[in-house]
């Protein structure tokens, strides 16, 4: 341990690990700085809290925070701690970690998942300023699309329904940006699920089958949410996912997948205006008045 830093009395032991032969090329990579024993040794326990993510994730962040003890300088450690405590709950202690990992790296990249804390805290004016922020420099569009979507999650926890609806729809009718297949389909399933919510069971139903359609790996849940409609069955032009070049056209708008890596808008940026989080409506508590998305927001 580093000096002046004692081992907490609960800490895990160092797991028995070849590390030598197994530890990713990226994370040797990261624990070059440290002598050799500690290296091995956070690579042990990062190593060890990956493999538990899964089916312990508080045991997996246990491993972690023994492994930021030891090299509290590295994103790695910061990195590894934040998404144990966010997978194990520990929304205050994975806010902390990411905000040390976004200082470190000068990466936008986490701002979903911080509003996503921040959302489950319910502290809906942070999250909302904190999307504000994120939103003018984001330009991948997978990450925009999270964005997108846990601010909708935000205004529909705060009560506002109806915007929650208009944030997604507008993010999917937004003709000139191209979103990544896997992106498209979360943010189909985000909007039929705000759709169920508000008692739109023909469109959530035509929402979940198109982004299963777009969705072959169960990236999301739609398959599986599609099963709680009993007796309803939908016409799906086969065609309309056959090839890359075209997907679910919304309210005679298309939108046209992009390569794995993912392709920046037409326009080479997303501006704040285009998203438009704001902080102001939230803080009045009064929810824009729209219409309801009808049928011809999704049967097309």
């Amino acid at each position: 341990m580093p000096p002046g830093l004692e081992r907490p009395a609960d800490e895990p032991p160092i797991p028995e690990l070849d590390v030598s032969a197994h530890m990713p090329k990226g994370m040797k990579a990261e624990l070059k700085g440290l002598s050799l024993e500690m290296a091995e040794t956070v690579g042990a326990y990062l190593m060890k809290a990956a493999a538990l993510m899964d089916d312990d994730p508080e045991a997996a962040f246990q491993h972690a925070e023994a492994a930021r003890r030891r090299a509290a300088r590295l994103p790695i450690t910061r990195e590894a701690s934040a998404e144990a405590a966010y997978a194990a709950g520990r929304y205050e202690d994975a806010l902390t970690q990411y905000r040390a990992w976004r200082r470190m790296t000068g990466s936008d990249e986490v701002v979903p998942v911080m509003v996503d804390c921040l959302r489950a805290l319910q502290r809906y004016r942070d999250a909302l300023s904190l999307a504000e922020e994120g939103s003018r420099s984001v330009k991948d569009p997978a990450m925009r699309v999270e964005l997108v979507i846990v601010v909708a999650g935000v205004r529909a926890d705060m009560g506002q329904s109806q915007e929650a609806l208009r944030l997604l729809r507008h993010e999917l009718e937004r003709p000139t940006v191209r979103h990544p297949r896997v992106a498209q389909s979360r943010l189909l399933y985000a909007y039929a699920d705000r759709l169920m919510a508000v008692g739109d069971r023909d469109n959530a139903y035509r929402g979940f089958a198109m982004a299963a359609s777009l969705d072959p790996d169960g990236n999301t849940a739609a398959l599986d949410r599609l099963d709680e409609f009993d007796g309803m069955t939908l016409e799906l032009d086969e065609d309309e996912f056959a090839e890359e070049e075209q997907e679910p056209a919304i309210d005679g708008q298309v939108t046209h997948p992009a390569s794995q890596d993912g392709m920046a808008a037409a326009d080479g940026e997303s501006s704040q205006s285009d998203m438009e989080i704001t902080v102001d409506d939230a803080v009045a508590g009064d929810e824009p008045v729209i219409d309801t998305p009808g049928q011809n927001d999704l049967d097309r």
